[in-house]
């Protein structure tokens, strides 16, 4: 079974907008694509859903939330309703970064959301883009994709997988026992068929 979930674009809007804030107004779209992932990681583990709710993809710079990336971006396959509310709180600088133009809507973030956001934040935001792009392909939900990335550039990649532990010297954002997996394995396959059933 694939997990897919809901996509909740308020929410990641304004993770994105709390990232740049943190960063001092500005940051690279790798770096904050990157410390989403760890964010989406670490709420997985801890409360058995992602911040985000966006589907991934493996790349070669890692795990991509997809619908993050777009409207870090402002792509034009952005639905125009993501659109609309996304051009209040932030705007690419040029293609490789955005900056926030507004406050963060507290709102829209749960308090475990910032839990994860900081815990993301503060554990990883000393590195580089690149660095962090490295540190992402240790993690068995990039790392079993590998080589079809080689091949097709993009593959989608499963929230169960998030379970799984990485190499000993890789924070495992969030430690499991393998009942703690069985648990959170069983609340994401539940939001994902509540996910399917609302979606029809």
């Amino acid at each position: 079974m694939c997990i897919h979930l809901t996509f909740k674009y308020e929410t990641a809007t304004q993770a994105l907008n709390y990232l740049a804030a943190k960063s001092g107004g500005t940051i690279n779209k790798l770096k904050a694509l990157k410390l989403i992932f760890f964010a989406d990681r670490f709420h997985v583990r801890k409360y058995g859903r992602p911040v985000t709710g966006d589907e991934y993809l493996a790349m070669t710079y890692g795990p991509v939330a997809s619908s993050v990336k777009d409207i870090a971006e402002m792509s034009g396959f952005l639905d125009s309703k993501v659109a609309r509310y996304a051009k209040h709180y932030i705007k690419p600088v040029n293609k490789y970064g955005f900056r926030s133009i507004a406050a963060v809507d507290s709102d829209q973030l749960s308090e475990s959301d910032i839990e994860a956001l900081d815990f993301a934040w503060n554990n990883f935001s000393k590195f580089g883009k690149y660095e962090l792009a490295e540190i992402t392909h240790a993690y068995p939900e990039w790392n079993r994709h590998e080589s079809a990335v080689k091949h097709f550039g993009n593959v989608r990649m499963d929230y169960l997988d998030f379970l799984g532990d990485p190499p000993a010297d890789c924070d495992p954002c969030f430690p499991l026992t393998a009942d703690d997996k069985i648990v959170v394995a069983e609340m994401l396959k539940e939001k994902s068929e509540i996910a399917r059933l609302i979606l029809g």
